[in-house]
């Protein structure tokens, strides 16, 4: 008998879209959330409660400074990213309104006017490389709240290449944000 190599045909990757609805039907455990990172679904508890109070000081103020017709929350919601095959759920984001009307789990990443993400042992380097290369050709203002450096980070001004601007302070002192915010972050309780 001779013995021929049989080639394996592999299947091809599933698509953005089927990585989505894998996602929208996964029974995640309570605590934690399901994103689509570096094209894959990674699934991470949700923030310490130690995070509670500077990501609810964060939301107020940002609530406070907000564009017209956009809310600032913390709540567990995947953002589309379809040019990147990517899908996050930020820990706190300020987005339009009327992004919330409609049927479906997923909203689109380009409604976002901020987003904020407060890092963790688990989360830290896809926070500071895969959604800071991600947010930083559409999102106009994306801070990192380093919670291991005790410092935030405010990235603005988005482009093809990246955000073009970047300004870091320790926690305890203030932090400008730009348009369409305006103002400074008091990170005093941080």
């Amino acid at each position: 008998m001779i013995e021929r190599p049989t080639p394996i045909e592999q299947a091809a990757p599933p698509t953005f879209e089927t990585l989505l609805r894998t996602v929208e039907e996964m029974d995640t455990p309570d605590g934690f959330k399901a994103e689509l990172i570096r094209g894959k679904i990674i699934v991470s508890p949700w923030s310490m409660r130690r995070y509670y109070l500077p990501m609810t000081a964060l939301r107020e103020q940002l609530q406070a400074h907000a564009p017209e017709g956009h809310v600032a929350d913390i709540g567990p919601f995947l953002f589309e990213f379809p040019a990147a095959g990517r899908a996050y759920g930020p820990d706190l984001y300020v987005v339009e309104k009327a992004n919330f009307e409609g049927d479906g789990r997923h909203l689109d990443g380009a409604a976002l006017s901020l987003v904020a993400e407060f890092t963790s042992i688990s989360t830290r380097d896809a926070d500071w490389t895969e959604k800071l290369d991600v947010y930083g050709s559409l999102v106009p203002v994306h801070l990192v709240v380093d919670m291991q450096g005790s410092e935030i980070t405010c990235f603005a001004d988005p482009s093809p290449h990246g955000y073009q601007s970047r300004k870091t302070v320790p926690f305890g002192k203030p932090l400008g944000v730009p348009e369409p915010f305006g103002f400074d972050i008091d990170t005093s309780g941080f």
